[in-house]
């Protein structure tokens, strides 16, 4: 096992899991190259052992220097953690695959309208919402993207600062402080059960937690010292491998 590419590449997914999200698609392939024969679902779930410590400590960092309502997220966190697990549950008898097509929609939709939009997500768009609005948002984070990311995850972080920031007015930078910490939950919760299964490699997961907290303190640092501006250019980074790799997923099952 190369575990230099491990470790850079833990780093690497800690970094861009603390700014938009979307880690999974760095480790998770380095620990597939590293380790051939390795199951699918063990990579999964030591992913989300490294993940669940990066994205805590991003949180952590982001709740002390930008505002959010940590009295709001608590039970928004709560139902990310229980409905992430039963996602993972579901996993386990449904291809995922059949996911692919509907998700990649969803993402270059969402990289058209943040490309298209440069306003969105800024200082000057955040702004209160209704109370059907913001509630709409925090059940759609909590409840529907928490099950996809137990189900499948690519794009969870993505679509967590969307709808954040267009049904909760939050700006991006706002969005993806609260998003780290839904996503702990969400992290916790499928690592719950991938535990349960024996899906884990805790040794070599924790190992590799310590490296994507370095990334995850290093890139949460970035975002809030440069803001939404930033956090959108990556956003929309990542959107564009996202699709590249779930379209080429798609066309070479």
């Amino acid at each position: 096992m190369d575990v230099a590419l491990l470790i850079v590449a833990a780093a690497a997914a800690g970094w861009v899991d603390a700014v938009v999200g979307g880690g999974g698609l760095v480790l998770i392939p380095a620990m597939l190259i590293a380790q051939p024969g390795l199951p699918t679902a063990t990579a999964l779930g030591t992913n989300k052992l490294a993940a669940v410590f990066g994205t805590a400590s991003a949180a952590w960092r982001y709740v002390r220097h930008v505002r959010i309502d940590l009295h709001r997220l608590v039970p928004v966190f709560v139902a990310a953690l229980v409905f992430s697990a039963l996602g993972a549950l579901v996993a386990i008898s449904l291809p995922t695959e059949i996911f692919t097509p509907i998700v990649l929609v969803m993402l270059v939709g969402v990289g058209l309208f943040v490309a298209l939009n440069p306003g969105f997500g800024g200082d000057a768009s955040a702004g209160p919402r209704s109370r059907l609005s913001t509630l709409a948002g925090l059940v759609l984070a909590g409840v529907v993207i928490a099950f996809y990311d137990g189900v499948m995850g690519p794009g969870t972080g993505t679509f967590l600062i969307i709808s954040l920031t267009a049904l909760v007015g939050t700006s991006f930078l706002e969005s993806s402080a609260m998003a780290k910490v839904i996503n702990t939950g969400t992290n916790l919760g499928a690592l719950t059960v991938f535990g349960l299964q024996g899906n884990v490699l805790w040794l070599l997961g924790l190992g590799l937690a310590a490296a994507n907290i370095v990334g995850a303190q290093i890139g949460s640092h970035m975002a809030i010292g440069r803001g939404s501006s930033f956090v959108r250019w990556v956003l929309l980074a990542v959107v564009v491998v996202m699709v590249g790799k779930l379209g080429y997923d798609l066309i070479t099952d």
